[in-house]
């Protein structure tokens, strides 16, 4: 896995996103530029995956913002497009490596967003 495979992944992905029913309209409420978007992504799995630093962002700020929309089912359509195309893009160990990181960030956000709800 490197930055060239992230940011394919990163790109498919959102391409998928911009055109699911649920997903697109909350994203494309939320973002203006999807180019800066998409480098941000990038630069978020980079630093996760790749331990590269160079993500400098608040992802639970973001999310929270959005949080009365927010349903678990969501976070369902969300990651099974992200597995479709982690594993159409990654080798099947990266996938595996990947999808598991993704289901534990989704966890703690939905963690963080029903905490959020309830106060």
């Amino acid at each position: 896995m490197d930055d060239q495979k992230l940011g394919e992944l990163v790109r498919r992905f959102y391409a998928r996103v911009r055109q699911d029913a649920g997903l697109s309209p909350i994203f494309e409420d939320a973002i203006e530029n999807w180019g800066r978007h998409l480098d941000l992504l990038t630069d978020f799995w980079s630093s996760i995956m790749l331990t590269s630093g160079r993500y400098k962002g608040n992802p639970m700020a973001a999310h929270l913002k959005h949080a009365p929309r927010l349903t678990p089912a969501l976070f369902d359509r969300w990651l099974s497009l992200w597995e479709q195309t982690a594993l159409e893009v990654l080798e099947p160990d990266e996938a595996a490596l990947i999808l598991s990181k993704a289901r534990r960030i989704a966890t703690s956000l939905q963690l963080a967003i029903h905490h959020h709800a309830a106060a």
